[in-house]
């Protein structure tokens, strides 16, 4: 963030991304290089400064349909800072780090009293200094959201899925692409990703290259077995962005059921691996581990000003419930499409008194277990 600032107060501004919803930019260091993406709160995609006018249309012609009700209201910035925090306790390793953090910008989208007001104070500290220092802040003030570092070398994984369904990959690589994808599975799922296509995952892919292809003993015909070729060893790797809509206080059940797009790629019919079983169920089958994840989330949703410890409670419930379904399909064999075709469970804490006696009375902490019955209306978007 040291070079992010640093850049600000030399001009190099952040740059807005028109790809998308909401208002989201590109921040760069010193040099112009970009190194994150950073998301304001108030310019999420129903933010009161979202500078895109797809979201204002929406709102204006379609009330009705306007927003996700299975989402408390701008909290993208926040949801998509736990996404990051649930992927560093399981050690998936595809969520590139993001924080919550404070910027200013001249490039962000700013009303005009806050415009004016900042114009009006940089007025007064130049024409009455001794007026001017009483300020406080002269600039713009600092807007809220998440940084994510940005990764480069990736694209769209539709791009890659429909080459590879053309040019195939090498048995290796085609391993560690499972490995890779069911970590994704996985992070979507425990935190009910809404807003998952197979346009805002990521995939980076070295494809093997020939360095030294040999020739038959001193002559001049080429050998025909790529196996005898001397090659570099293709790396694949997968990167979760756009998690902004996802730790719903209730599973979607109106309009829309914002399915897992990935949930229809050929890789997700296959059983998960040996390896993801390895790494994903000692933890969640570990009590005390999903009460430490919980608590860590707490902390930081606390951050926001409108915390609301209720609605903090639905969306775990929410969270726990997939969480349990995980730890069953992983235990069961199942792939990520059986998965994803589970019963949607909401496992709600109770607490209480147990005993008829004074002497016996103990507080217990237990859980209920709900199954959704009610769909919505659209179960393919």
């Amino acid at each position: 963030m040291i070079q992010a600032h640093t850049a600000i107060e030399n001009k190099v501004y952040p740059e807005r991304i028109y790809q998308g919803s909401s208002g989201s930019y590109f921040v760069k260091n010193p040099s112009g290089k970009i190194i994150g993406v950073f998301k304001p709160k108030d310019e999420e995609p129903y933010g009161r400064l979202n500078p895109k006018w797809t979201k204002w249309m929406h709102r204006l012609c379609c009330p009705c349909c306007f927003g996700r009700s299975c989402l408390i209201p701008n909290q993208g910035y926040l949801s998509e800072a736990g996404a990051s925090l649930v992927d560093q306790k399981l050690n998936l390793g595809i969520v590139p780090k993001t924080k919550v953090v404070y910027l200013t910008s001249e490039t962000f989208n700013y009303d005009s009293i806050a415009r004016g007001t900042s114009h009006f104070k940089h007025f007064m500290f130049d024409s009455c200094p001794i007026v001017g220092k009483r300020f406080n802040r002269l600039g713009l003030k600092p807007k809220v959201g998440s940084f994510q570092v940005f990764v480069d070398g990736y694209k769209d994984a539709d791009y890659w899925l429909r080459r590879f369904e053309v040019d195939g990959m090498p048995p290796a690589t085609q391993r560690e692409f499972r490995f890779q994808f069911e970590r994704l599975v996985v992070l979507d799922y425990i935190i009910r990703n809404t807003d998952r296509g197979n346009d805002n995952w990521l995939i980076k892919y070295d494809p093997p290259v020939v360095k030294n292809q040999p020739r038959l003993g001193g002559g001049d015909e080429e050998m025909k077995d790529p196996t005898d070729w001397d090659t570099a060893k293709p790396n694949i790797s997968v990167a979760a962005i756009d998690n902004g809509l996802a730790f719903p206080f209730k599973h979607p059940d109106s309009w829309r059921a914002y399915p897992y797009h990935w949930a229809w790629i050929p890789q997700a019919k296959v059983p998960f691996s040996q390896e993801t079983k390895d790494l994903i169920l000692p933890r969640i089958r570990d009590i005390n581990f999903v009460e430490e994840l919980i608590d860590d989330l707490r902390n930081l949703f606390k951050q926001d000003k409108g915390f609301d410890g209720k609605a903090f409670d639905q969306q775990m419930s929410v969270m726990h419930g997939q969480i349990l379904n995980l730890k069953q399909a992983l235990i069961d064999n199942s792939s990520p499409l059986q998965l994803v075709q589970k019963p949607a469970i909401v496992l709600r804490r109770t607490s209480g008194l147990v005993g008829t006696t004074s002497t016996f009375k103990s507080f217990s902490d237990a859980f209920t277990e709900d199954v959704q019955r009610k769909s919505p209306f659209f179960s393919w978007c």
